[in-house]
């Protein structure tokens, strides 16, 4: 049922990613204002991973991730009527809500852990990635289809998208409320509950019970750093590719196998971190990163290829960066707390995803998309001396033991 949700909500998530910026563009009149949705949405997304933490902590992830959902499909229903009614100040507003269902799209990959072995914990948080492949592809594919609808209906073409994400989140909440039983975070409670009261530890590693603040850091700083520059670039893409004269279809195809790629290749990110350990896979994503904006960099402006290519190394690069985050934030959260924690690392990487929202349209308009690529590119690289300073203290702590 976890996997069901996840095809419905990737559908969502991408059908709004895909126009979101285009919309506001034009309701507000300024290229410079397209990041705004991004920003408004993620900074919802924000407050949101909070709630979800807090409420999945007390009730469990079946009632926190479909309370999300809920919350998200009325932020989508808002954004139709603001483009309905040309109304600004309920397009703000319903971006910000509509940033709930990216909350529970994302937290989802915790349940995915929760009842997994460590040795394979990635691999786990890889499915529940890979399940959302099918409906984010879908969903911006879909664009040309719902602007018909929708004008068709006599609001504006641009918002059809969002009708979808409406109706994509309300059912995945459906199907999370009455499906997710057993609970896996509240199971997982009892595992962790039960094996400190026998002392048996043959299913846990080395300071996973006790926690693991450092950890929980470096898995944290990898996953805002992949978030940001992740949303930067890709929140700009539409804006660029409208620019020079490629078609809201085009955009779309874009759009879906960035989105592909960014959790397509989940199962083989997840075996690198099983396999490899999460610091060494951390690494090879900010790289990942760097050759998308040299793609950006070198390719014709009026290269649709040059584009699909860049976007797909920046969505492998994300895949890369959040399986291997989430593996070490969830090895060094204590299980007592772990969806308290999970949530407050969530709020960051939102946050850190408006930050890139909110700069990426100011960038380009002052310093053109190419620069916006390159500067994540160059950015992501500081994960490398991060990372490798916990390798060596993990090492370290290895050796002492």
């Amino acid at each position: 049922m976890l996997v069901a949700a996840q095809i419905l909500s990737g559908a969502g998530l991408a059908a709004g990613i895909t126009v979101g910026a285009l919309l506001a563009k034009d309701m507000l009149g300024s290229t410079s204002f397209s990041g705004l949705p991004a920003m408004l949405f993620t900074a919802g997304a924000a407050g949101s991973a909070v709630g979800i933490g807090r409420l999945s902590h007390v009730r469990g992830r079946r009632i926190g991730l479909a309370g999300g959902y809920f919350v998200g499909a009325l932020g989508a229903i808002g954004v139709v009527l603001a483009a309905a009614t040309s109304s600004v100040p309920l397009l703000l507003i319903s971006l910000v809500v509509y940033g709930a269902g990216s909350a529970a799209n994302l937290q989802a990959r915790y349940a995915g852990a929760d009842l997994a072995a460590p040795r394979r914990r990635a691999r786990a948080v890889s499915i529940v990635l890979l399940a959302t492949t099918v409906g984010a592809v879908a969903g911006p594919n879909l664009s040309s289809a719902m602007k018909s609808l929708a004008e068709s209906w006599g609001i504006p073409g641009l918002a059809g998208p969002f009708v979808l994400a409406a109706a994509a989140y309300l059912v995945a909440a459906v199907v999370l409320w009455a499906a997710l039983r057993p609970d896996p975070l509240l199971v997982a409670r009892e595992h962790a509950a039960h094996r400190q009261l026998t002392g048996d530890a043959s299913h846990t590693v080395a300071g996973e019970d006790e926690g693991s603040r450092p950890q929980v850091a470096l898995g944290a700083t990898v996953m805002v750093t992949a978030q940001m520059v992740m949303i930067a670039v890709m929140t700009m893409t539409p804006i660029y590719m409208a620019a020079h004269h490629h078609t809201l279809g085009a955009t779309g195809v874009v759009i879906g196998f960035h989105i592909a790629a960014m959790y397509l290749p989940s199962p083989l990110s997840g075996w690198l971190v099983d396999r490899y350990g999460p610091r060494w896979v951390a690494a090879s994503s900010a790289f990942v990163f760097l050759a998308c904006g040299i793609v950006i960099a070198v390719s014709p402006s009026s290269s649709f290829v040059g584009v699909l290519i860049a976007l797909m190394f920046l969505g492998f690069g994300w895949s890369l960066g959040l399986i291997s985050g989430t593996a070490m934030v969830t090895a060094g959260a204590p299980a007592a707390t772990r969806a308290k924690v999970q949530g407050n690392v969530d709020f960051l990487i939102a946050l850190a995803g408006a930050m890139g929202g909110a700069l990426s349209g100011i960038v380009v308009a002052f310093a053109g998309y190419p620069t916006l690529a390159l500067g994540g590119g160059v950015l992501a690289l500081a994960l490398v001396p991060i990372v490798a300073r916990g390798v060596r203290a993990a090492s370290g702590l290895t050796t002492n033991v």
